[in-house]
C-alpha cells in the first residue's frame, strides 16, 4: 500500500484541522473507487494520510477476489484508524467502459455493505462537485486536480490519489456538503 503522510498545512488559504469541525474524536475516509483506488484518511488530531491501493486480480483469482480484498482492506484500515465515522467517495455516474463500470459497481456495493455493518456513515461526491471544488472548473482534467492538490501541500503518485485528497478536502472545508 502506497501512502503520504502530511498535517493539514496552516496557511490562510488551507483547510482547518478537522478539530475546528467537531471531529476531534474521529477520522474521514475519502476514496476514488477503482482498479487501483486512490485513498486519503483524515485522523481527529489533523493529520492526513493518503495513497493507493491496487485492487487487480491476478490470473488465478476468481471473480470476487478483488472484492474481498477490497473488504479485507476495509477491515484492517478501520483498525489502524480505530474511528472513522464518515466515508466520502467519488459518485460517478459514466464510464468510459464496461469493464469499468462493473468494477466500480462491485467495489460500491461492497463498501456500502461494509459500512452499514460498521454503522459508518457513507456519502457519494459527484465528480463535477470535486472538480470544481479543488480546480475552479467542474469540467478540469486529471492534471489540473493533481496539480490543484499538489498547490495545497500534497504530493499525489497520481491521479487517484489526488482525487482522494480532493474529496477529503471537500468533506473538511464543507463539513460534507452542508457548508
Amino acid at each position: 500500500m502506497a501512502s503520504t503522510t502530511l498535517t493539514l498545512p496552516t496557511t490562510d488559504a488551507s483547510p482547518a484541522p478537522a478539530a475546528a469541525f467537531g471531529l476531534a474524536q474521529s477520522a474521514i475516509l475519502a476514496l476514488d473507487l477503482g482498479t487501483t483506488t486512490g485513498w486519503a484518511l483524515c485522523s481527529g488530531d489533523g493529520a492526513i494520510a493518503s495513497g493507493t491501493m491496487s485492487f487487480r486480480p491476478s490470473r488465478y483469482d476468481g471473480g470476487g477476489m478483488r472484492y474481498l480484498r477490497f473488504r479485507s482492506w476495509l477491515d484492517r484500515l478501520a483498525r489502524e484508524a480505530e474511528s472513522i465515522t464518515a466515508i466520502h467517495f467519488e459518485e460517478v455516474r459514466r464510464h468510459v467502459g464496461t469493464d469499468a463500470a462493473h468494477v466500480y459497481g462491485g467495489l460500491l456495493a461492497t463498501l456500502t455493505a461494509w459500512a452499514e455493518t460498521a454503522s459508518i456513515a457513507y456519502q457519494g461526491v459527484p465528480v463535477g462537485t470535486i472538480k470544481r471544488f479543488i480546480a475552479g472548473k467542474g469540467n478540469a482534467d486529471k492534471q489540473a486536480v493533481i496539480a490543484a492538490v499538489r498547490e495545497r501541500g500534497f504530493s499525489p503518485a497520481d491521479d487517484n490519489e489526488a482525487d482522494a485528497i480532493a474529496i477529503l478536502l471537500w468533506a473538511i472545508e464543507t463539513d460534507g456538503g452542508i457548508r
